[in-house]
């Protein structure tokens, strides 16, 4: 079934209803006007997806979108939540499923200068993983009509909403296998849900190219083409039009981490591909992807992969002589030392 804005036929234009729809109407053209920014989603290594919890206020409340769907359970607070060019009021137990791309906000009523501790659970999920799952298993094709639902959003009953909550809080906590049982638990039961609500409009697409123009985007952009190059803070933050210190926390506040550790991360994954190539020294790439010099490259490498550069090539030389049967595997091992 389809849920429109305001939920009303009236058009006295005088009553509460009618008040209420022209402010949601307001606030729907401030939303086409105000572009949504990029989160930035990181799915810890060796995780199929990323199941977290925040409370309020937090930096990712605000106007944004990722290319990751994502499942949200509302745990406390009430106040009114954004999703396309939707606009609804959301209490505990609220549901909602979202699509790649697809921006959208929830803004709590919490009075200036308090914060609560937890006021939702969090899934996220790339789609190219739920893509190989359905591949590998068929029976999950189910599960592409909901998928195909979300890219406007979708919205369940508190009855499935309240089902959905213990499932996603042990998911906070669980390891292994047991993960994965959740994570289809938590399909199934909104697969078979029967009383789902798409929330934005039919003729609302998501347009992630335009929504790069943003400057945060720009900004990220840059980083991305330029990291061999020297990357200042003070000249990222003139190219997004800020103060030095506004900048800063402008970049700390959409990316979850300071300026110079985001360029590091980058940096060393950068890295990675060069040492498995096997083709430049590490104090070549180590040039190469923008430091400059090799003793803090080797302190952020060791920091990040928990081992130094040349470990890391020695267990990829390894991972590679496996694969060759001409190759002697033993001399590749006395390698890593």
């Amino acid at each position: 079934m389809e849920t429109s804005v305001s939920g009303m036929a009236c058009r006295c234009g005088t009553c509460d209803d009618c008040r209420a729809a022209r402010t949601a109407r307001k606030d729907a053209r401030h939303l086409n006007i105000l572009q949504p920014d990029l989160e930035l989603v990181a799915v810890p290594r060796d995780e199929s997806f990323k199941v977290w919890s925040h409370g309020y206020p937090y930096r990712t409340v605000r106007w944004h979108f990722h290319p990751e769907y994502e499942i949200q359970i509302i745990t406390s607070t009430t106040g009114k939540y954004f999703v396309g060019d939707f606009i609804g009021s959301f209490e505990p137990g609220n549901l909602v499923m979202t699509g790649p791309n697809l921006p959208h906000n929830w803004v709590s009523n919490v009075p200036h200068g308090e914060r609560v501790d937890e006021r939702c659970l969090i899934l996220q999920f790339d789609a190219e993983v739920i893509a190989q799952a359905i591949k590998a298993f068929r029976e999950l094709k189910r599960v592409e009509c909901l998928l195909d639902a979300s890219r406007w959003g979708v919205l369940f009953t508190p009855k499935t909403g309240a089902a959905a909550e213990p499932i996603m809080r042990e998911m906070l906590g669980a390891q292994g296998m047991r993960r994965i049982t959740l994570f289809l638990e938590l399909l199934d039961l909104l697969v078979q849900s029967t009383e789902q609500a798409k929330l934005a409009s039919a003729a609302y697409r998501a347009d992630p190219s335009h929504y790069a123009e943003t400057r945060i985007n720009h900004v990220l952009s840059y980083i991305g083409k330029n990291l061999s190059q020297e990357l200042r803070e003070t000249e990222l933050a003139e190219l997004a039009g800020q103060s030095a210190s506004a900048f800063s926390r402008y970049f700390r506040r959409h990316t979850g981490v300071p300026f110079v550790q985001y360029v590091n991360r980058l940096r060393i994954n950068l890295a990675c591909q060069l040492l498995m190539s096997g083709e430049l020294s590490i104090t070549d790439i180590c040039y190469q992807v923008g430091f400059n010099n090799l003793s803090n490259f080797n302190r952020q490498f060791l920091l990040l992969k928990e081992m130094s550069p040349s470990r890391w090539r020695a267990y990829q030389q390894l991972n590679a002589a496996s694969a060759t049967e001409s190759s002697d595997p033993a001399h590749a091992l006395e390698a890593v030392g």
